[in-house]
């Protein structure tokens, strides 16, 4: 009889991830019309936190432990919390497909956090690409004083951008030994319930904000919780629990292209030339972080022969 295979899907779920989270630029970017950054990051994770009850079912699953809850916390509270509002506080000063562009630096950084914390090494293309990426960061914080850049795009923007793909890749890196015995949507469910009590401190500025918000922007937020929170993550975690870490991160450069196009039709935002510019060399600096030279095979010798 034979054995019937469990089907991968890893790759539609990275590719419904990229989509997703490149439509949050824009979603974070239209709210923030009525939402600060803390309120918006509370919001956003009460809402996911609801949707991820109904997609993990946590009451069918037991807490992690030690060291796993542990991380879990740490991501919980990086990834969920903090890169949250610092994302939507950069997004206040910088148009999404811009923010998309810089936070697109965090496979990058992935790379890095794997070499010291995992002792993977810091192999040359790791470092050439590193010096690329952040080049191009610097020509996109440039592009901020250009004269075509969006009116609102500055350079406190980018730091705080920069601040998030930080965040995001101290979070990959920590979810991904979770992964090992957590079911992928318990995993999320568990650490957006952690963000959203470390946001709590917002949750009487979300209130006054909430009811003075046009129903537009109440809908961006509960867009926001719904799919790039529970369904885009999830997804993520299901492709995480997979592939590596840095596979995984790697296709996510492909969301600032997305980003942009959305926040044009949506938003009429297009970033400055030179972020493109800048952007591009992001992404070029991540390819080369990805470099494995082909070993050589020599071809075997041929046995000499011996006189008879």
């Amino acid at each position: 009889m034979t054995e019937t295979r469990t089907r991968d899907l890893s790759l539609p779920a990275l590719g419904v991830t990229v989509v997703l989270w490149a439509s949050a630029f824009v979603g974070i970017r239209a709210a923030t019309d009525s939402f600060g950054p803390g309120p918006l990051s509370l919001a956003r994770l009460l809402v996911g936190a609801v949707a991820l009850t109904v997609i993990a079912r946590p009451w069918r699953h037991s807490l992690p432990r030690g060291r796993t809850l542990g991380l879990v916390v740490v991501y919980g509270v990086l990834w969920f919390g903090a890169y949250n509002v610092a994302l939507n506080a950069g997004e206040t000063s910088l148009d999404a497909g811009t923010a998309a562009l810089v936070v697109n630096i965090g496979p990058i950084l992935i790379a890095l956090l794997a070499g010291w914390v995992l002792k993977e090494g810091f192999p040359p293309p790791l470092l050439v690409g590193m010096a690329v990426a952040f080049g191009g960061v610097a020509l996109i914080a440039l592009s901020t004083s250009h004269s075509g850049a969006v009116r609102t795009a500055s350079t406190s923007g980018v730091l705080l951008c920069v601040l998030a793909a930080v965040l995001y890749a101290a979070g990959a890196l920590s979810q991904k030994p979770v992964l090992r015995t957590v079911d992928p949507a318990m995993s999320v469910w568990m650490a957006c319930v952690i963000g959203a009590i470390v946001c709590l401190p917002y949750a009487p500025a979300l209130v006054s904000e909430a009811s003075d918000a046009p129903a537009g922007d109440i809908w961006w937020v509960v867009y926001l919780g719904v799919f790039p929170t529970a369904i885009g993550f999830s997804t993520w975690s299901y492709a995480l629990k997979r592939l590596t870490a840095g596979q995984v991160a790697s296709t996510t450069y492909l969301a600032p292209a997305v980003a942009t196009l959305i926040s044009w039709a949506v938003l009429d935002e297009v970033p400055a030339p030179l972020a493109f510019v800048g952007g591009a060399l992001c992404l070029i600096g991540v390819a080369v972080t990805r470099y494995r030279p082909r070993r050589r095979v020599e071809a075997p010798s041929e046995p000499t022969s011996k006189p008879a």
